[in-house]
């Protein structure tokens, strides 16, 4: 391996790293990993970090896997990837199979991509299309949450737009019509819990009523609001709001790219709220966070629309090269086995008890800490200037980013919201291990807000 000084430079001569103003980049010696193992990171100089975002959300049964080490070492031996237009492959099929077994009932047909923003976007291009073919050429557009973010490429910016991170391309991308979720009503209006959903859900029936004969569809993060700052609504609210797309006509489509292979404690978060999406987007720990890979679920209802003689062309005239890679299926394919193997998810149970223990009893009492919001093993502290008014720090103070320098010292690695600090480790994460995290996390809170 190239020497750690050397790499540091070709870094700072060559990479344009994502989500980072370069000019802060530049000045500072990168953390460069060459290891993992578990939920341990290590750097080009033998130095452990704790992984304690799941190296962006996506590893789920920690680093280096055995079972899917083997997995990735066995496909290759085989073939690493032929395409899926025209030709089909034994990891594609074998998964996309496993896959319809434990999404919610009714979710029969599985569209590859590479990225969430891809499944996002097949997502989206599938609704219009449907829409289309049933002669409903008026729905051209879609409804989606205040805050919601559902990836960078240009159609899911106009449904998820961010001020941060999309105000150059906002005079680009069709906006969507937006619906209001509870926990806005509950902050900026003083509500209580009860009160915000009835706030939200007679929001969003004026607003999909107003506007429901020109939609293709609703989508929606269900229960977390990831890149909004872990923002958490109840699954009654995502039960209702399924409802009112369904007496609209429009689909409803569930992104669990984020929530998705047990980060809220269930398999899905649709299953919080027992109800099954037209469509559904995956990605992230789809791979076990090994491989880029994604995926569209669809109800069979929403297939046999697309259903014709060639010569109609309404098939789905869509896809990418790496559409259903055979190493990241055979990989996604064995995460999937693991969660039996392993009881991944009844082992989660005590570990979501004990991570709301140590975060209410440890981190929610500090005075710079204006909220901890926690659905299942994902949590977002949010940070602010002034308690009782909950008054933000200005973007200049960088208070996430002090945090995260505050934890890398202590050998835990962060990445922040803005103000929110997010943990998210994998769900492989040791009970001790967890520990280490909210104890990091909480006397790096301490250093940089000087609490």
């Amino acid at each position: 391996m190239t020497d750690p000084t050397t790499l540091a430079a070709w870094d700072h001569r060559h990479l344009w790293h994502p989500f980072t103003q370069m000019t802060d980049w530049l000045v500072d010696d990168p953390l460069i990993i060459a290891e993992a193992e578990g939920s341990m990171l290590v750097d080009v100089d033998g130095r452990r970090y704790l992984d304690g975002v799941s190296s962006l959300w996506c590893n789920l049964h920690g680093h280096r896997h055995p079972a899917l080490d083997a997995a990735l070492a066995a496909q290759a031996g085989r073939v690493a990837h032929t395409t899926l237009l025209g030709l089909a492959s034994p990891p594609s099929i074998e998964l996309a199979r496993a896959l319809v077994g434990v999404v919610p009932a009714g979710l029969t047909r599985v569209f590859y991509s590479d990225a969430g923003a891809t499944a996002v976007e097949v997502a989206l291009r599938i609704a219009l299309q449907y829409q289309q073919l049933r002669g409903a050429t008026d729905r051209t557009r879609f409804a989606s949450l205040v805050e919601g973010y559902h990836g960078d490429t240009l159609g899911a910016v106009g449904v998820g737009y961010s001020e941060t991170f999309h105000r150059f391309v906002a005079r680009a991308v069709a906006p969507a019509v937006r619906l209001t979720p509870p926990h806005v009503f509950r902050w900026l209006r003083g509500m209580d819990a009860e009160g915000a959903l009835a706030a939200a859900l007679a929001d969003a029936e004026r607003t999909l009523a107003e506007h429901g004969p020109g939609l293709a569809a609703v989508i929606v993060e269900p229960l977390v609001q990831g890149a909004a700052g872990m923002w958490v609504h109840p699954p009654a609210y995502l039960g209702a709001l399924r409802e009112l797309a369904r007496r609209q006509g429009a689909l409803f489509i569930a992104d669990e790219v984020a929530t998705g292979f047990g980060r809220t404690g269930r398999m899905f978060a649709c299953e919080h709220a027992g109800i099954t999406p037209d469509l559904m987007c995956l990605g992230k720990g789809i791979s076990g966070g090994y491989l880029p890979l994604a995926a569209t679920l669809a109800t069979e209802e929403v297939f046999e629309a697309f259903l014709a003689p060639y010569e109609e062309f309404r098939a789905f005239f869509h896809g990418h090269t790496y559409t259903g890679n055979a190493l990241a299926c055979a990989v996604g394919l064995a995460s999937l086995r693991l969660f039996d193997d392993e009881q991944t998810l009844a082992r989660l149970g005590p570990k979501i008890a004990r991570l709301h223990e140590r975060l209410a009893t440890d981190v929610a009492y500090l005075p710079h800490v204006g909220e901890v919001r926690q659905q299942g093993i994902m949590v977002g502290i949010e940070l602010v200037q002034e308690r009782p008014t909950r008054a933000p720090y200005p973007p200049a103070a960088r208070i996430g980013q002090r945090v995260v320098r505050a934890a890398r010292a202590r050998g835990v690695v962060l990445r922040p919201l803005g103000n929110t600090i997010v943990l998210m480790p994998p769900l492989a994460i040791r009970p001790a291990e967890l520990d280490e995290l909210v104890d990091v996390t909480r006397d790096a809170i301490v250093e940089a807000t000087g609490a």
